[in-house]
Order: structure tokens, then C-alpha cells, then sequence
């Protein structure tokens, strides 16, 4: 089962290197080393965000 889900994500890798004009490797790294953690350091922005607004929000209820 991981095989084949590894085989789905390389042929969809190869498939969008290819849309976009660059290599395997090269989306690899767009990927996994600068999307990945800039969208969780967003995530992470969003909580900590959404945390503090809670906060807030229960010390006007008291």
C-alpha cells in the first residue's frame, strides 16, 4: 500500500515539475522546503492568533 501510494505522488510530482517547467528535484524542494513550513508557520500564526482573540474574549465575559 505505500508503494503505491509513493508511485502516486512521484508521477504527480513528475506531472507538476513538467507543468511547470522545471525538474523533479527542483519541485521537490518548492515543496517540502519552502511551501511546507511557510504554510505551518501560517498555521501556527493562526492559532496562536485565534488563541490570544479567545483570550480576549472570555476575560470581557468575566
Amino acid at each position: 500500500m505505500i508503494e503505491i501510494i509513493f508511485d502516486a505522488c512521484v508521477v504527480l510530482l513528475v506531472w507538476g515539475a513538467g507543468l511547470l517547467g522545471i525538474s523533479y528535484k527542483a519541485i521537490n524542494v518548492w515543496i517540502f522546503v519552502v511551501i511546507w513550513p511557510l504554510f505551518t508557520l501560517v498555521l501556527i500564526g493562526i492559532v496562536v492568533y485565534q488563541w490570544r482573540k479567545m483570550q480576549a474574549l472570555r476575560s470581557l465575559s468575566k
